[in-house]
């Protein structure tokens, strides 16, 4: 990290750490007189695997959870590419001002701290803001990515955001809410009933073209940025595993936020808002793969903050379980998820219980 700094030009830089997240990465400032820069130290062989493109998914099972779900790990080219990507189409991802991807290290343009979510309500209107958030996703979904990006010499491919990933993050409900949370044992037949709902259920994502999809677009990952117009004025976080894909998903995870409350007034109106912004002709397709989506991402969730107490150690994930259970219950309403919702209420019934907490 020293000999980096030193050759970046940052070397005599004040370094300042900031508090950890869910990921194996860590974040410091850096401060050299009146500029600053973020460092970004992503530890190599840190995680599984990764997704070879080609692989199948018998292959991908194989190697592990970070190649199921396509996740990009601690894999430097992945950010970098997207954030050049993100910046060459106008929108305020961090810029990279150096790299090591042998030594996991990239500088970064710093954004600031301005969290929308810090701010709301008392700097920031949150129907305005959340309406600016939903016009950048319009515009994402509206501009052309090819089937890579690159940075620093390396290509990061862009795969499709596929059945085989999105049952892989559903089954995190099982293997750590149910079993691990719940003591919820199944049988081969509720499994295979399980995985034959979601495989219906993802049919409905064929209703509209797929577009970029950056998989972790919510409050605590977008920055309040003023001084920029119009769809740059929100700085973009946490995007290294963005994938191609229906462009609900990232929609719910703006307005089904596992860490704060949205005005619930907000849902139907933004949902039309990025309906007319993005230019999809289908409104009840798009309704219906909104609850598919919303559904697969809270039931992930719910198995990964289990996930992140038992393993972890970081029990305060135990505390977000019944806003994400009520979102999970309230998408199973949906007349697409008639069955899975039944499903849940048979084999399933502390998440229930969890959503009237």
């Amino acid at each position: 990290m020293d000999t980096f700094l030193e050759n970046s030009g940052w070397g005599q830089a004040r370094r300042e750490p900031l508090p950890g997240d869910a990921s194996t990465r860590r974040y410091i400032r850096l401060v050299d007189a009146d500029r600053t820069a973020m460092l970004m130290d992503a530890p190599a062989a840190a995680e599984a695997p990764l997704c070879p493109p080609e692989a199948s998914p018998a292959e991908r099972a194989q190697l592990g959870y970070n190649a199921l779900a396509r996740l990009a790990g601690s894999n430097l080219a992945a950010f970098a590419g997207l954030a050049n990507a993100l910046c060459e189409r106008g929108f305020s991802a961090p810029r990279i001002l150096a790299s090591d991807f042998e030594h996991g290290f990239l500088v970064l343009e710093d954004l600031g701290d301005d969290l929308i979510a810090r701010l709301i309500p008392q700097q920031l209107h949150e129907g305005t803001i959340y309406a600016l958030a939903v016009d950048v996703l319009a515009a994402i979904y509206r501009s052309t990515f090819g089937d890579h990006v690159s940075a620093g010499g390396e290509d990061w491919p862009l795969l499709a955001y596929d059945d085989t990933a999105l049952m892989a993050e559903a089954d995190l409900f099982l293997e750590w809410y149910l079993a691990r949370h719940a003591g919820v044992e199944l049988d081969d037949e509720a499994r295979a009933e399980w995985v034959r709902l979601w495989t219906a259920a993802f049919k409905r994502l064929e209703s509209c073209a797929p577009g970029l999809v950056l998989r972790d677009f919510h409050a605590e990952n977008l920055l309040h940025l003023p001084d920029r117009d119009g769809e740059a004025a929100l700085g973009l976080l946490d995007f290294q595993d963005a994938l191609i894909g229906h462009p609900a998903y990232d929609l719910v995870s703006l307005l089904e936020d596992a860490r704060r409350n949205v005005d619930r007034k907000l849902a139907i109106p933004l949902k039309a808002r990025f309906v007319e912004k993005a230019g999809i002709a289908d409104s009840a397709g798009f309704d219906a793969a909104y609850a598919v989506l919303g559904a697969q991402r809270n039931a992930k969730i719910l198995g990964i903050f289990v996930r992140l107490a038992v393993r972890d150690g970081k029990q305060r994930y135990l505390d977000l379980l019944p806003r994400v259970a009520r979102h999970f219950v309230a998408d199973l309403q949906h007349p697409a998820l008639m069955e899975l919702n039944l499903w849940i209420k048979t084999h399933a019934g502390a998440v229930l219980l969890d959503a009237h907490k």
